[in-house]
């Protein structure tokens, strides 16, 4: 099967930036791909591209067998978008904000009611359904925004960092609202800055910094790319570091590396929790005291460092602000 999403060498310009520079991209049917990268990285920029809201300066880009900029009209009636920001009217009531979608897609008004009440229900919003949106919380708004994005049933769904601004629990809650809507089969490209959101939602992982994808894999892929697991221990104030370091020679698949305002020993292995026990022995034998110990597996931080040399979390002025995207 041709991929669902399919985009090459997309480039865009504001100015004298460079948010997309030649842009390569390709989601399989079914699946979800999701664009890690910092603010200003060209996430936002590529669902603009995808979605028809922006015209590239240069490249193509496909959805769902449509081309992007010859058949605008006809792809929006079949994809869903969700933005970084809840697009609800707080005026009306969370009923009314479903009804309305549905009538713009042309349902008709029983199945536009019909679809709605489905979603509140869908989404945990039928205790609100009737209350005004204003006074919704702000985990609610992004519910009822996504739940909006499904009135029609799209094929194809554009989900723009869906969890930006939510606590903690807000954000685990819409997780398990997006892998319930994963679970009916839907394509889905998700935008994300977030490691751990990439980590658990997506099938594929295309990592994106100042406009292009510069690594594309599984997550279990991409960590390999930095390496397998880590020892970690670290000693209380007094422990000798050196003792300990001379205790791991012929053990691991590296020399440790030392911390020494930390106090850590990190060592590079390939047996895991059988290499920490032989360490902790090792330096029982040799009487030095432990006073944390663990083993570390690579994250999608360690991968975005590794790559970039920064973290996902540092922005860079490479892609506007959704205010200045929209002037």
């Amino acid at each position: 099967m041709p991929p669902v999403i399919r985009a090459t060498g997309l480039v865009k310009k504001y100015g004298a930036v460079t948010a997309l520079d030649g842009l390569d991209l390709e989601v399989e049917e079914g699946t979800v791909m999701g664009l890690l990268g910092p603010n200003g990285a060209g996430k936002t920029t590529t669902v603009r591209v995808l979605t028809t809201l922006l015209r590239p300066d240069a490249g193509h880009a496909e959805v769902a067998g449509i081309d992007v900029l010859r058949h605008p009209r006809e792809l929006r009636r079949r994809i869903g978008v969700s933005g970084q920001y809840a697009a609800v009217d707080e005026h009306l009531t969370g009923f009314e904000n479903l009804d309305m979608v549905g009538r713009l897609y042309h349902l008709g008004a029983a199945a536009s009611r019909a679809r709605a009440r489905e979603l509140l229900e869908q989404f945990d919003l039928a205790h609100a359904a009737e209350r005004v949106v204003k006074g919704w919380s702000g985990g609610m708004r992004r519910r009822l925004d996504l739940a909006g994005a499904l009135v029609a049933r799209p094929p194809v769904i554009f989900l723009d960092e869906p969890t930006t601004g939510l606590d903690p629990r807000g954000r685990v809650g819409m997780w398990d609202v997006i892998e319930e809507l994963v679970r009916g089969g839907t394509t889905l490209l998700l935008t994300t800055q977030y490691l751990e959101e990439a980590d658990r939602l997506a099938d594929r992982i295309a990592v994106i910094d100042r406009g292009t994808v510069i690594a594309l894999g599984t997550a279990d892929e991409l960590k390999s790319q930095v390496g397998g697991e880590q020892v970690e221990v670290r000693l209380p104030h007094g422990g000798d570091l050196a003792a300990a370091v001379r205790a791991t020679v012929g053990l691991g698949v590296g020399e440790a590396a030392v911390d020494e305002r930390d106090r850590r020993l990190t060592l590079p292995v390939e047996g895991g929790t059988g290499d920490l026990r032989e360490l902790l022995d090792r330096l029982d034998r040799a009487g030095i005291p432990v006073s944390e110990a663990g083993v570390r597996r690579p994250t999608l931080d360690d991968v975005f460092l590794s790559l970039t040399g920064h973290t996902a979390e540092e922005p860079h002025d490479t892609e506007p602000t959704d205010e200045e995207g929209a002037a």
